[in-house]
């Protein structure tokens, strides 16, 4: 995707906008234990292990309502890739805050993009750089259809940057142990509990704002 420097600037601006309550940002290789209160070095492994256990992601990848301040209006997407988490903004300065996971090193992204085309248990297509990289895709060159095994999960919102798909999509999962990882391919991948929750409030062409790496500037919301 082409970003100029003046969309990267508009995120920042927004997120600088916002509040936190004190909590210490995590590095890319933690997870936080709610138990403990602290963030606890893993890895994807760890992560699943730690999902098979509990039934669940870590307590602070859940869903809840924060505290967000902001200029941007109710119905924005924001992302904050760095620390793992999706805003939705409501009005008088909160936000829902959903757990997510993101690109790994060398496919993550950043700037102001719009929700252009949403969908229900989604069929995968695999990009052409995607099966040139993991040749066993092929069979599915033509599309996956939509279910439990596919990797788009339970719902699809599809970004656009005017009327061009980006390629990239905020989505479900069938693998619940990454929310908090750095494991896709660039998409935003989330619990499937959550995208739905998060599809039904969403319409199309809802504006997101993904902070570029190393940008993040929340420090607990």
């Amino acid at each position: 995707m082409r970003l100029t420097i003046r969309t990267l600037c508009l995120a920042i601006a927004t997120l600088a906008m916002s509040f936190g309550m004190g909590f210490s940002s995590p590095t890319q290789t933690q997870i936080y234990d709610a138990r403990s209160g602290k963030w606890v070095s893993y890895d994807p492994s760890q992560a699943r292990e730690y999902f098979q256990r509990y039934g669940q992601t870590p307590e602070e990848f859940q869903r809840r309502i924060v505290p967000f301040r902001t200029a941007e209006k109710p119905g924005t997407i924001v992302i904050d890739a760095d620390r793992h988490f999706l805003y939705y903004i409501l009005p008088d300065f909160q936000a829902i805050r959903y757990g997510i996971g993101v690109g790994r090193e060398g496919f993550g992204w950043a700037g102001i993009v719009h929700v252009g085309r949403k969908a229900e248990w989604p069929t995968w297509t695999p990009p052409k750089d995607m099966i040139e990289r993991d040749p066993r895709l092929t069979k599915y060159a033509n599309g996956m259809p939509g279910g439990i095994d596919n990797p788009l999960g339970a719902r699809a919102l599809y970004l656009y940057e005017k009327n061009r798909d980006s390629l990239y999509r905020i989505h479900g999962t069938n693998e619940p142990w990454t929310i908090g990882l750095n494991l896709s391919s660039g998409c935003i991948r989330m619990n499937n509990d959550d995208v739905i929750d998060l599809y039904n409030r969403v319409t199309r062409g809802a504006k997101v704002i993904v902070l570029m790496t190393g940008a993040s500037l929340f420090k607990g919301v």
